[in-house]
């Protein structure tokens, strides 16, 4: 069953420039489908249009009527004082709302009902069971837990929290809403990497369909089943995950390449010959119908279009000379907020060309910890450089003092660079054309990310801190950013929740948590599997086992006849039990009766668990 279908979608912003142009595809119900593509190309744009909450101009779009759509696209606006619980409940508000008439109609019937009242109670019943009011707590603490929502932010104000933060709780949300077709945007942004993992799980055991945009490529390999790419308006399609897409766009780069070649050879040629017998005709005609008759086949020849080669941006970062081998060292370091502490006693040494990754949950206090070594933040203990380090930082919050001015004007001013200078650096980082005169608080995330690397990389380092550097940029961008930090040769110190970055650069792991800064010095794999070799190891907690009732004297031969008497108690509880389930439901339109069967068939069931911990008891005493 198809739950989505587009057909020739078009959509522009500016007349003559297509957004979207012909953009056709469709996914079966069930499917786990990513969405690629360059930012700007049209990702979210699409995801806006197939919940209507944006119009398009041109094509048909159809969503299956009977399924639920849910899109995390922006976040929505909630009263005033709403706490994050509050913000939480919202995905139940059906079933809450049922719950308050619940509520009226039992004070309504405390002094006798009407057969209308106990009609609607029941319907109320039904529609508060269906739609999981009875497991809504659970399902909100596990949904909570896995997304890293302690309870104390549960309490706090929505306006309060970061706008990660709102993201975060706004997913929560969805995910509560048991939508049937989910559609994420950028999902992994602001989770760290056990929030990403759990999602993971979540979606790869979500029964509906998924259609995900992320730049995540880990994320992707592990829970797509297929990727559409979006490129110039149009859907190239790819089924498999991350991996399968790179592998397979590759060959069809290489296949469309080898064909557009073959072809240029052979028009070539046969270019040549139509000339060389155009010559030759000049006093004969049957030689010259032969040249027009090849120039015509050559026109009819379906070509083949010359495949794109993407631009990318190149630039390396400026190095300084490095002498000696201690980059830095920190003793009795710790840092502290009011009673919380952060972290403390860390003890560390980074000699040169160590790459080192700081890892933990959000809130544990990494961004702090590169903020002391900076001495942005005030810290006790002791941070010691060596006498030629030369630091350059890229923040998670990238700010500039004068967003006002054009990026043409911040280069020349922050730089001190020449008019031609300044244009060549934009350049190298894909700022060209009229693109320099934009001012640069009207910059996305990923081009004011990609502006303060520019400026960066500009100077000499040698050692290179980046707090998320991948967070806003594409996958294309953050190919650009892998390269240019492979070439560098300095110490590298990074905070990043992209597996595949950490994979790729990580030779040594700093893990905060708990207060405390534990050393791997070893890759990403091998951490990992130290954490899960740690994590089997723990003791399992077991139950204080229950105190041995004293045996009743008599032997064996006694103890066997109280396990028999018990066992017909059993059965004859079971029965009682079992019994009042025809009761129950001949009694649904009495709400009186109702109640009272329903407290009996609870005091039965209490009463036959606890004579199976008595049979259990006199088992162990046996």
């Amino acid at each position: 069953m198809v739950d989505i279908q587009v057909t020739n979608l078009t959509k522009f912003f500016v007349i003559g420039e297509n957004l979207l142009e012909g953009l056709t595809f469709e996914i079966q119900e069930g499917e786990r489908v990513a969405i690629l593509g360059r930012n700007g190309c049209g990702k979210t744009t699409l995801l806006k249009i197939l919940t209507g909450e944006m119009d398009y101009d041109d094509g048909d779009v159809f969503i299956n009527p009977h399924k639920k759509i849910g899109l995390i696209s922006q976040i929505p606006q909630f009263p005033y004082g709403y706490t994050v619980e509050d913000v939480l409940r919202t995905a139940f508000s059906a079933v809450t709302a049922a719950k308050r008439k619940m509520e009226e109609l039992e004070k309504d019937m405390s002094g006798g009902a009407t057969e209308e009242q106990l009609k609607e109670y029941d319907a109320l019943v039904n529609r508060f069971q269906a739609g999981g009011g009875y497991e809504m707590d659970v399902e909100i603490d596990k949904i909570c837990n896995g997304l890293g929502i302690r309870p104390a932010q549960r309490v706090q104000e929505f306006d309060s929290l970061s706008g990660g933060e709102k993201t975060r709780v706004n997913l929560a949300r969805l995910l509560l809403e048991k939508t049937d077709i989910l559609l994420l945007d950028e999902p992994t942004n602001h989770l760290d990497l056990n929030s990403v993992e759990w999602l993971e799980g979540y979606i790869n055991a979500f029964k509906g369909t998924v259609l995900v945009i992320s730049h995540d490529r880990y994320f992707i390999d592990r829970i797509a089943q297929r990727v559409i790419e979006i490129t110039d308006g149009h859907a190239e399609f790819y089924s498999g995950n991350y991996s399968f897409y790179m592998d397979e766009k590759q060959a069809r780069f290489d296949l469309q390449m080898k064909q557009y070649e073959q072809e240029q050879a052979k028009l070539k040629q046969l270019g040549y010959t139509v000339e060389r017998m155009k010559g030759w005709g000049i006093n004969n005609r049957t030689l010259y119908r032969r040249a027009m008759s090849i120039q015509h086949r050559m026109e009819r020849i379906k070509k083949t279009e010359k495949p794109k080669i993407e631009k990318t941006m190149k630039a390396s970062f400026g190095e300084k000379d490095f002498s000696g081998d201690i980059v830095f060292k920190t003793k009795n370091v710790a840092k502290a907020f009011d009673d919380r502490i952060l972290f403390s006693d860390v003890e560390l040494t980074v000699e040169g060309g160590e790459r080192i990754a700081i890892l933990g949950d959000n809130g544990t206090g990494k961004t702090t910890f590169i903020k002391c070594l900076l001495g942005e933040e005030d810290c006790t203990g002791k941070i010691q450089y060596g006498p030629t380090v030369k630091s350059g930082y890229l923040p998670q919050t990238i700010r500039f003092d004068h967003p006002e001015r054009t990026l043409y004007d911040t280069m020349l001013y922050e730089k001190n660079c020449t008019p031609q200078t300044a244009r060549d650096r934009l350049g190298q980082f894909m700022f060209s054309g009229e693109d320099v005169f934009k001012q640069v608080k009207n910059l996305s995330g990923g081009e004011q990310s990609r502006l303060r690397l520019c400026m960066l990389m500009d100077e000499k380092i040698n050692l290179l801190i980046l707090d998320e550097p991948t967070n806003h940029l594409d996958i294309a961008s953050r190919e650009w950013v892998e390269a240019a930090i492979e070439e560098f040769e300095g110490v590298l110190l990074f905070v990043s929740h992209d597996r595949y970055f950490i994979e790729k650069f990580a030779e040594r792991i700093w893990l905060l948590e708990d207060g405390k800064i534990r050393d791997f010095k070893c890759g990403y794999a091998k951490f990992r599997s130290i954490l899960e070799h740690e994590a089997a190891a723990k003791p399992v907690v077991v139950a204080a086992p229950k105190e041995k009732k004293e045996k009743p004297k008599g032997g064996t031969k006694e103890q066997e006849k109280l396990i028999r008497r018990l066992e017909r108690e059993i059965e004859k509880q079971e029965q009682l039990v079992a019994s009042f389930d025809p009761k129950i439901e001949a009694a649904a339109a009495d709400y009186q009766e109702l109640t009272r069967l329903l407290s009996e068939k609870e005091a039965a069931e209490m009463a036959l668990l606890e004579l199976m911990e008595q049979w259990e008891a006199a088992q162990e005493n046996l």
